[in-house]
């Protein structure tokens, strides 16, 4: 069978750890044939970075804090040259404070934290990695990010972090719209709960892990591979006329309404 992405090169973001989805994205993209090139947020997460970029036999990687403005015109410096035909936004925070407290009661300084990495920064990403996305077959180009259910509807103890994803849905259907003539599709995934270290910030997440597999039409919680592998459909000839959309996998979590015990 061929690699889908054969010959492509592809940027994948916040790879933290094994555990993270951007891995599990890494990891199929490396599958499937690309060129990947990871970014690491700090000297602090570089070590770990140049481990699993060893263990997926990842050459390149770069620096990249979207909350610095210098370290964007970097990372489009340090891709001069590059035909990058993927970017893989995988980048959220919020304080663990304003995830524990009731919404009514976020900080400020949280909210804007929140909606600046979680949010505002896959514009950042698309204007640093605009000029080396420069797609000349029918494919195009494709920029995505991970998003979640709680952007659409209450999840409780989600929080702040549900206000910023909704952001970043809405983002991406404005950014697909700008950049769709220049062959540049851009969408959102919308991963079921899986258990990373970043969900562990979430109050009750495992009580999360643990009631949604009875309400799934699948009856199973989301594995990361399922979501790397719809990543790899978007960043493939296969995903050529899908853009502005946000996909599910979440095991059919999203089409379940109201549920009566048995």
């Amino acid at each position: 069978m061929p690699k889908l992405l054969e010959g492509k090169t592809a940027l994948v973001t916040g790879v933290a750890n094994k555990w993270s989805i951007a891995f599990a994205i890494a990891q199929a993209f490396v599958r499937e044939g690309a060129d990947v090139i990871l970014t690491y947020q700090s000297d602090r997460q570089k070590l770990t970075a140049e481990d699993l970029a060893q263990e997926l036999g990842i050459e390149r990687l770069l620096q990249c804090d979207v909350t610095h403005e210098s370290e964007l015109e970097q990372l489009t410096a340090s891709l001069k040259g590059t035909n990058l035909h993927a970017v893989a936004h995988c980048i959220a925070f919020a304080n663990r404070e304003d995830l524990a407290r009731p919404f009514s009661e976020t900080s400020r300084e949280g909210f804007l934290l929140a909606q600046e990495v979680s949010a505002f920064s896959l514009v950042a990403l698309a204007r640093a990695t605009r000029p080396a996305m420069n797609p000349a077959d029918q494919g195009g180009a494709s920029l995505m990010t991970l998003t979640y259910l709680g952007a659409v509807r209450v999840v409780q103890n989600y929080n702040v972090m549900g206000v910023a994803k909704a952001a970043l849905e809405s983002t991406v259907r404005y950014l697909a719209a700008d950049l769709g003539a220049s062959n540049i599709r851009v969408n959102a995934i919308s991963a079921g709960p899986i258990k990373t270290t970043s969900a562990r910030g979430i109050r009750n997440f495992t009580k999360v892990l643990e009631g949604t597999v009875n309400l799934n039409p699948l009856r199973r919680n989301t594995d990361p591979a399922e979501v790397a592998d719809t990543a790899v459909f978007l960043a493939s000839v296969l995903g050529r006329g899908v853009t502005g959309n946000v996909l599910y996998v979440d095991a059919g979590f999203q089409i379940m309404g109201l549920t009566l015990p048995d």
